[in-house]
Order: structure tokens, then C-alpha cells, then sequence
């Protein structure tokens, strides 16, 4: 079976995207699309778009595992968990600021997602690292960090060889039940530390006014980041319990679908 590589396939801390595809439109997150009433294939990628994807992706895959190595490297070498971010703070920032590539993909129409969408998806774990743990130094030694940096590196480990597997029409079952079932884990994992982090890094940005612009100005406008987070973090209550419900759903629905294939 041929499987359509698609940006908003489910996985770890960044699922608002496959709820909202689905609630703005229902052909982005699919290979198939409607016309005339009936169902056509969506044409896949050429072959030089093919060649070209499958190395992204493994390239974001092997960058995923380096991260996780010097997790468990340092970890190892330290015998503790505390302050892990700093071994692998540079190739974070490097592969979660190359997924930014994925936007420029969608926008050349060589994957079959909404831009505004897949930029949105992409752009908010990118503001994380660099708004947030980059720019308020004193929460990278929060545990909240390697909670979300570990869910993180296995989701991407996971979605990337997904990716490659499914453009080279090779799927192993074990990569595709991982896809569908860590999210389990992951997902509140991954949604928990982002949060922490954001809400130990209010203070620092309250008492140094960090990307606040003040009144009177000549602008006239005034922007307050302490107020944005909160609002960030505020965000993420109506969203993660009907997005974790439909995800489930989802999982029950292609994990069933591949079982009476089997059968």
C-alpha cells in the first residue's frame, strides 16, 4: 500500500494541526480529494521531489537520533538527568529550525498540506525553543525542558522514518504502530513540559520586560510578552482534550484498518 507523505499525520506535542485540518479542511490531511462528487487520488510528488524528500527526511531522522545519543551519552557519562539540555542545545535548535523547510514544501506544493496550517504547527514549536528556552536562560536547567525535549526527539524520530518509509512505499507495521500509539504518552508528556516551561519562564520575563514594548512610543502601540504567554498557555486548554480524544479515534480507525488487512 502506498502512503502519502503528509506534514499533519498525528504525532507528539504538535497534534492541534491534524484537529484543526480536519475542522478547516477536510482534503488537507488526506491523499485523496474530492471532485465532482467523487474520489481521486491526489497525484504524489515526482521523482526528483521524491528523492529530495526522502533525504530531508533522513537527514531530520539522523539529526533526531543525535540528539537522542547525546541525551542518554551525557546522561550516562553524569549520572544525572539535571541540566541535559546544554549537551544537546545546539543540534535542537539546528533540526527544529530546519523543520521550517517543511512550510517552504507545502508552499511548492510537494506535500499535500495547507501552508497556514503546517507554518502554524511548525512555528510554535520554533517560537518554544528560541522565545522561550533560548531567550529566558535561567528554565534551561528546569526539568519541564527535558521532559519536552525527550517527548520531542522520539516523536520526530518516529514521524521522520514514517515519512521515509511510507515515500519509498516500504511501511514497516512497527514504525506505523509506533506512530499511532506512543502519541499516548508523548503527547501529554510533550504538552506538560512545554507548559511548565512557559509558566517558569513568566517571571524572568515579567521582571525584565524581555520583547515588551512600552507606551509612549512613537509608534503608539504596545505589546506585553508576559500577558502573550499567558495567553499561550490559556490556549492549550480547549484544545488538548478534543484533540486527544480525536486522536485516539484516529489511532482506533488506522490501527483497525491495518488489522483486517492482515486478516
Amino acid at each position: 500500500m502506498t502512503h502519502r507523505y503528509n506534514r499533519c499525520d498525528p504525532q507528539g506535542s504538535d497534534f492541534v494541526l491534524l484537529f484543526l485540518t480536519d475542522m478547516v479542511s477536510p482534503s488537507s490531511g488526506s491523499s485523496r480529494s474530492m471532485d465532482n462528487g467523487g474520489q481521486r487520488k491526489r497525484r504524489g510528488p515526482g521523482a526528483f521531489a521524491t528523492a529530495y524528500l526522502v533525504i530531508y527526511n533522513v537527514i531530520m531522522t539522523a539529526g533526531w537520533l543525535v540528539i537522542a545519543v547525546g541525551l542518554v551519552r551525557t546522561y550516562l557519562a553524569k549520572g544525572s538527568y539535571h541540566s541535559l539540555y546544554y549537551s544537546i542545545e545546539r543540534p535542537l535548535k539546528f533540526f527544529q529550525t530546519g523543520a521550517l523547510l517543511e512550510i517552504v514544501h507545502c508552499a511548492l506544493g510537494i506535500v499535500p498540506s495547507s501552508v497556514v496550517l503546517t507554518a502554524f504547527q511548525v512555528l510554535s514549536r520554533v517560537f518554544l525553543t528560541w522565545a522561550v528556552t533560548h531567550s529566558v536562560r535561567e528554565v534551561q536547567n528546569e526539568d519541564s525542558v527535558l521532559l519536552f525535549v525527550v517527548a520531542w526527539t522520539i516523536t520526530e524520530i518516529i514521524r521522520y522514518s514514517f515519512y521515509t518509509f511510507s515515500l519509498l512505499n516500504h511501511l514497516p507495521f512497527i514504525i506505523k504502530w509506533a506512530r499511532y500509539t506512543l502519541f499516548i504518552v508523548l503527547y501529554p508528556m510533550g504538552v506538560a513540559g512545554e507548559l511548565l516551561t512557559i509558566y517558569a519562564a513568566l517571571p524572568y520575563v515579567q521582571q525584565t520586560g524581555l520583547y515588551s514594548i512600552s507606551l509612549p512610543n512613537k509608534y503608539n502601540f504596545s505589546f506585553d510578552y508576559y500577558t502573550f504567554l499567558i495567553l499561550v498557555m490559556v490556549s492549550y486548554i480547549p484544545i488538548f482534550p478534543q484533540l486527544y480524544f480525536h486522536m485516539l479515534h484516529q489511532r482506533r480507525k488506522v490501527l483497525h484498518n491495518e488489522r483486517k488487512k492482515s486478516d
